[in-house]
């Protein structure tokens, strides 16, 4: 019998295009959706629930018959700073119970990292795959503390679970979620409005971005990929094209849309300035073949055109 699959936090922004993504090729019935809260528009199979109860998520194992398990529940960067205690439960205690269960059931799992397990302590400029994890936000401790875990579910109960640093997504479908690189998808829909846009980091603050195509299709290949390709446990970096506010804006206005910004810097400048400015990723490269498919001036005319596209409905 087909497994199913099971995506946790599938209404968020990864969520909801990986889930379309997973039933456009497994087919709807074979997917089920996990998350806090049900999305009115989604037609699929859908379960609503804490993950941090376990034995709610056991019963969702078997009662939906799955074989893997996209983890993708977190509380992001800036969310994570408002409310650490919950950042720490929610992120460290739901990916426990999925590799519990995993362990249990034989279950295949991807959870995603992030760049926020980077610190300042870390390579800025091409920051290597295996590098100084000193993070200054309880969402990157989560994340390095996660990584971990991961690993050491691979190697003591031979849980296959996978996993990507993703950068900051890009993504017109989904509102921003609370991360600190948010502001590359709010300032599309600036643009689009009203012309004008606030920036809370400073213009010259270079960081890793991603279209989300990309972020999906990264995704579904490492799952993909023969397990013995898979040579890190913790988590591949993950990369495409790095750009700052200033640089983003101009590629707006070259697209056709005219834009004043505006600098205003808040508490999120210094969980920007501990990131890396560019990621390398040769690892992911190498042993699974990942390639990006969008520059920035490619993702410029496909934000712009589904931003358009989201106000007319």
């Amino acid at each position: 019998m087909k497994k199913n699959i099971l995506v946790t936090g599938a209404f968020g922004q990864i969520g909801s295009e990986l889930i379309a993504a997973l039933e456009k090729r497994s087919g709807k019935s074979l997917v089920v959706a996990f998350d806090k809260r049900l999305d009115p528009n989604f037609k699929g199979i859908s379960v609503i629930g804490d993950i941090t109860d376990k034995e709610l998520l056991r019963n969702i194992v078997i009662e939906h018959n799955i074989g893997t398990v996209y983890h993708l529940v977190s509380l992001l960067s800036a969310v994570g700073e408002n409310n650490p205690e919950l950042a720490w439960k929610v992120n460290m205690d739901g990916l426990r119970n999925i590799l519990d269960l995993a362990r249990e059931y034989d279950l295949k799992v991807f959870w995603p990292s992030s760049i926020a397990a980077f610190g300042k302590t870390t390579p800025r400029e091409n920051t290597p795959q295996r590098t100084v994890l000193e993070p200054g936000t309880m969402y990157g401790v989560t994340k390095v503390a996660g990584e971990l875990l991961c690993q050491y579910y691979f190697n003591k109960f031979g849980v296959d679970v996978r996993s990507v640093r993703y950068p900051g997504v890009i993504s017109w479908k989904t509102l921003p979620g609370g991360g600190t690189t948010d502001y590359a998808v709010d300032i599309f829909w600036k643009a689009i409005e009203t012309g004008e846009y606030v920036c809370f980091l400073k213009k010259d603050t270079a960081l890793p971005m991603m279209y989300i195509d990309d972020a999906i299709r990264a995704t579904l290949e490492i799952m993909d990929a023969d397990p013995k390709k898979i040579a890190i446990r913790t988590s591949y970096n993950l990369a495409a094209v790095s750009f700052t506010p200033a640089t983003l804006a101009d590629a707006i206005r070259k697209a056709g849309v005219p834009l004043k910004i505006k600098y205003l810097p808040d508490f999120r400048q210094s969980i920007a300035d501990s990131w890396p400015k560019s990621i390398d990723d040769k690892s992911a490269r190498k042993d699974w073949k990942w390639k990006h498919q969008f520059d920035l001036d490619k993702m410029v005319k496909e934000m712009l055109r589904g931003v358009r596209e989201m106000r007319a409905k």
